[in-house]
């Protein structure tokens, strides 16, 4: 089945196929936030573990997806073959620290509220904050979309097909993230199931740009893989781990954070 998804996106334009992926990640996110139609309330434990995961799964998709093609497809020898993927990645990172500074979001945990006073309610801030999750991760899928479209050899309908499945994978999780505190508050599950699947509404925004800027400016594609990557691991850093770390459930969140990271990895070096 996955050999006949390569062939169909092979044949159509590949700023379409980056829709159509990141359209299918959109789509695990509302399945993750419809768990909120079957049960009140998720036990902790488990929720941490699914951060965990969904960590790992974005840190092994920074380095195998993003990170070594950006290199590989790089000019230069030693330290100047690497240029690109640092100055991206520095650049990727600082992009989302201005956000997570300026946009007003609140943390899972609905305690620590980030970014500038706002008056917005917390619901609100909630989808803010996995709204800048979906950010990079919709845009790294539509950068390898538009390497394709430009023709570079080392972006592959292939690779942009298993970047999606992973960041489709810990999706879901971030989809039950956000419905069922909702829930908890004592939104309605229509309303909680709403809000969860909304915030991944910026992924085909985000992929379908990104794709476009790649294929009119084919230079910026390393920079531009390793920008995701940034933005990502920053994510991953400051907010995943974070939370998944702080209800006394860190031996299973780092367990999720390896098995995410193995099953990312396994993905990309066997399908990718």
């Amino acid at each position: 089945m996955l050999d006949s998804i390569i062939q169909y996106l092979e044949g159509i334009s590949p700023i379409v196929a980056a829709l159509y992926a990141t359209l299918f990640t959109w789509l695990v996110t509302a399945a993750g936030a419809s768990i909120v139609f079957f049960f009140r309330d998720l036990n902790r434990s488990v929720l941490d573990g699914m951060l965990g995961f969904t960590g790992g799964v974005m840190v092994a998709a920074s380095i195998w997806s993003l990170l070594i093609p950006a290199i590989d497809m790089s000019e230069g020898e030693g330290f100047t073959k690497v240029i690109p993927a640092v100055v991206g990645l520095l650049i990727g990172a600082a992009f989302l620290f201005a956000l997570d500074k300026l946009l007003p979001h609140l943390h899972v945990n609905f305690k620590q509220v980030e970014g500038v006073k706002s008056p917005w309610q917390r619901t609100t801030l909630l989808v803010l904050a996995i709204t800048l999750h979906n950010i990079p991760e919709g845009l790294a899928i539509g950068v390898i979309f538009g390497g394709v479209a430009a023709g570079i050899p080392e972006a592959s309908i292939s690779g942009a097909v298993v970047l999606a499945i992973g960041i489709g994978l810990q999706n879901f999780p971030e989809g039950i993230a956000v419905s069922m505190p909702l829930r908890r508050m004592g939104m309605s599950r229509r309303k909680s199931f709403f809000y969860g699947q909304a915030s991944a509404i910026v992924e085909p925004i985000a992929g379908v740009l990104g794709a476009f800027a790649v294929t009119f400016f084919t230079p910026m594609l390393p920079y531009a893989l390793a920008f995701a990557a940034g933005a990502m691991l920053f994510v991953v850093v400051e907010e995943v781990i974070p939370e998944a770390q702080q209800n006394k459930n860190s031996d299973i969140a780092t367990l999720g954070f390896i098995g995410g990271f193995i099953v990312m990895m396994t993905l990309d070096v066997a399908l990718g």
